[in-house]
């Protein structure tokens, strides 16, 4: 496992106490990150995606996160070389993250936390 899939991973670990779920047991290459109340995800890893499914002059296979983003900001995230629009999500919800150091983990965290607050339970006012 490459340094910033590592560390995205421990980061998600220390900071919101889950692990990667890895829900098809024909696809130990893709695991969701979820909340552990709502179960709802706030962040899909995938494995050994080729870089041109990804619109990259590339055929070489890469690790990625999809993380859920505010839609305004969307456009001034995604660089398309290391921000992209979503791979297999709502790519006006969604962004993706390459995890193979072309992106520093430090820049990847805030967006975790992003992802995380746009995704979690919100508690109804009783009146």
């Amino acid at each position: 496992m490459n340094n910033t899939k590592s560390e995205v991973i421990q980061y998600i670990s220390d900071t919101y106490g889950v692990s990667p779920e890895f829900l098809w047991e024909n696809s130990l290459d893709c695991a969701a990150i979820r909340h552990t109340d709502s179960k709802k995800w706030f962040g899909v890893l995938m494995n050994n995606i080729s870089k041109s499914k990804l619109g990259l002059d590339s055929t070489e296979p890469v690790d990625i996160i999809d993380l859920k983003c505010d839609p305004l900001m969307i456009g001034s995230v995604i660089d398309g070389i290391g921000f992209l629009p979503g791979y297999h999500m709502n790519k006006e919800h969604w962004i993706t993250v390459l995890l193979d150091g072309t992106v520093p983990a430090e820049k990847i965290f805030p967006l975790i936390d992003l992802s995380f607050e746009l995704t979690k339970k919100v508690k109804k006012n009783r009146k």
